[in-house]
């Protein structure tokens, strides 16, 4: 009792550092998966620092695996320095990803006027050959999200391309996929994804933004609760300890100072 259940501590010290390396690899899987997504629809969004949020974030989880083999070492050989600087690097951690929340979200907002100022540059610049970089992107964009043209398919009649054709058709990749026949012509409107390229590749790219916001916060909870629990281990245990001895050792010397003069008074009596 008076070592605070040191074994114990230690044992979910340890266990808490394995739950830590499994946080960091998530983290990395996020900022990996971000990265990924975000190749997908760089055309629709010039401001490449909206990554930065992401690399922060993969940079983390990176130290994490370190600093959790440091904070799993200190623990089983009980060292106070290395348990001490542990806990100060989670501080600093996480003070970034909170910093990285705040990224998100700011980064987040800007999302629709990016996308609405690049959507219009890409389209106007579509020329239906799969060589073309912005081309192949619309054509993956339509086909993943199920939409056409900038609001509606009717978007499709200002571009040169629709122009430059004369055939009076969208891409192929406006057609349905239930529409086995289609062949992109506008006489055929239903056989056409009715829903515009922009709202949608505005909410993906700030679903793809959130999970580095919820990775970032919920990696800051378990933080929070490991260095509540190493605070409480480290700091709360031996001050309570300490403050038991001493009880205990005032009790011992008051019960021998009271006894004392009793046997003195015994002996004289002799």
């Amino acid at each position: 009792m008076g070592q605070c259940g040191i074994t114990s501590s230690k044992t979910v010290l340890v266990f808490l550092n394995l739950i830590f390396w499994g946080a960091a690899g998530i983290l990395c899987y996020v900022g990996a998966y971000v990265f990924i997504t975000y190749d997908d629809y760089d055309h629709f969004f010039e401001d490449v620092y909206t990554l930065f949020p992401a690399v922060v974030i993969m940079a983390v989880g990176a130290l994490l695996f370190i600093i959790g083999l440091i904070g799993c070492c200190a623990t089983i050989r009980e060292s106070r320095c290395g348990l001490a600087t542990f806990v100060f690097i989670l501080l600093l951690v996480f003070v970034t990803e909170v910093v990285v929340v705040v990224l998100g979200y700011v980064y987040r907002a800007k999302v629709e006027n990016e996308v609405d100022r690049s959507i219009q540059k890409v389209y106007k610049t579509y020329n239906g050959t799969n060589s073309d970089a912005a081309s192949r992107a619309i054509d993956y964009v339509q086909r993943q999200l199920h939409c056409c043209g900038i609001h509606n398919y009717s978007d499709w009649e200002n571009t040169d391309w629709f122009k430059e054709t004369k055939n009076q058709s969208v891409p192929l990749s406006c057609c349905r996929e239930t529409a086995r026949s289609c062949n992109g012509s506008l006489a055929n409107p239903s056989d056409l994804y009715a829903e515009g390229c922009e709202a949608l590749v505005v909410k993906k790219l700030q679903e793809i933004l959130m999970h580095v916001i919820w990775a970032a916060l919920a990696f800051a909870a378990i933080q929070v609760s490991r260095v509540t629990k190493q605070l409480l281990s480290e700091v709360v245990c031996p001050l309570v300890s300490a403050e038991i001895a001493l009880a205990t050792k005032q009790s011992e010397s008051s019960c021998t100072s009271q006894q004392f003069p009793k046997a003195q008074n015994a002996l004289k009596k002799l």
